[in-house]
């Protein structure tokens, strides 16, 4: 193994390690704390199990393909499945990044009535549209043959155990026609300007409910720094946010989009897997990039890792069973105790009555 492949397979490691450790410690961070039980955190969840998905179905067998010069030994079945698979998760992690955008300007434009528009029902549904368009729009084109310049499903004659490399075939998405324009709009052109004009709309209600406060506010220093302060946060939130899904999505989408028009099938090369990974890389920064700004779910990160969460739990549960069970015998003496001073006055009070009214044994026997 030479210097590249071996700096090439701990960089693959390292996005794919990330990526699952990330969004499964978002999801424990939402399962295990009360304070993340919240409708909107409904579709951080979303986004982390997409992402996790992608981490655990998808990334290995996209390092497998880097590591093996592209040589895909599975059949064409099992690589429209990957392909599919490919394209599922990610469309469902942009559009679940939508979502959020268009829930946090909701939030901050209408903090009064957020709770009666966004309500679990309409998340629930929310997310299964997502889901169920994601599954739609990309395993539809891929087993419909809808991606290719002769319309017909790619690799069905790939066989099992052919590489296929020799032959000139890759296991990758071909985008040969307009159909790629229509794709490439609708996932991730079109989510790209929604986004930005919602976050452009939360800076803006932002900056102006900071100009509110300092003019009902008294003039004192502390005061307009925490002003500042504010804002400035936000403007670095938003452009972290924003900024990350640009630069991780836009090359990606404009590589394949130029392929596409040109209506070739490029082999795989250097520029093919640079955008690629790059894609990929937004579902690791995700964890890190929108959970974190919280400060509930950085108190959650740091009690998972801290093993801190857990601790308290199973000494709040001991001291609960110890309580309840200390509780329980003394209940238990107490009627124990009154059982038998009830039955000791009952049989001093029959010893006291005659002998006929205490039925006793006839002597004849």
């Amino acid at each position: 193994m030479t210097v590249a492949t071996v700096l090439r397979w701990l960089f693959l490691m390292s996005v794919i390690l990330l990526t699952i450790g990330g969004n499964v410690l978002v999801c424990l961070a939402v399962g295990l704390s009360r304070r993340l039980w919240r409708t909107a955190n409904c579709f951080v969840v979303s986004l982390a199990v997409a992402d996790l998905l992608l981490g655990v179905l998808v990334l290995p067998l996209s390092a497998t393909l880097e590591l093996r010069d592209s040589k895909w030994p599975f059949g064409g079945t099992l690589c429209n499945i990957y392909i599919s698979m490919d394209v599922m998760l990610c469309t469902c992690s942009i559009l679940t990044l939508l979502a959020i955008s268009v829930n946090r300007y909701l939030a901050i434009s209408s903090p009064l009535s957020h709770s009666q528009r966004v309500t679990p029902r309409r998340v629930l549904l929310a997310i299964s549209f997502i889901w169920l368009l994601s599954l739609a729009v990309a395993f539809f084109p891929v087993h419909l043959g809808w991606n290719t310049a002769d319309y017909r499903v790619q690799n069905l004659d790939w066989e099992f155990g052919d590489e296929g490399t020799d032959k000139g075939r890759y296991c990758q998405f071909e985008w040969n026609n307009n159909y790629v324009l229509i794709y490439a709009f609708g996932t991730f052109y079109l989510p790209l300007m929604v986004m930005c004009g919602m976050y452009l709309c939360i800076f803006r209600v932002a900056r102006e409910q900071v100009r509110r406060i300092r003019a009902t506010t008294p003039s004192f220093a502390r005061s307009a720094t925490a002003a500042v302060a504010r804002e400035h946060k936000a403007t670095v939130t938003l452009a972290a946010v924003l900024g990350a899904f640009i630069i991780c999505w836009f090359p990606y989408f404009s590589y394949f989009t130029c392929m596409g028009v040109k209506e070739k099938t490029n082999p795989p090369n250097t520029l093919h897997s640079v955008v690629l990974w790059l894609g990929y890389l937004n579902s690791t920064l995700n964890p890190i990039l929108y959970p974190a700004f919280n400060r509930d779910f950085r108190r959650a990160y740091g009690e998972l890792l801290r093993c801190r969460g857990s601790s308290r739990r199973t000494l709040q549960l001991t001291h609960v069973t110890l309580y309840k069970r200390l509780t329980f015998f003394k209940l238990f003496r107490v009627s124990q105790n009154s059982k038998k001073s009830t039955a000791a006055v009952m049989v001093e009070r029959e010893k006291s009555l005659p002998c006929e009214e205490r039925h006793c044994a006839d002597d004849s026997w």
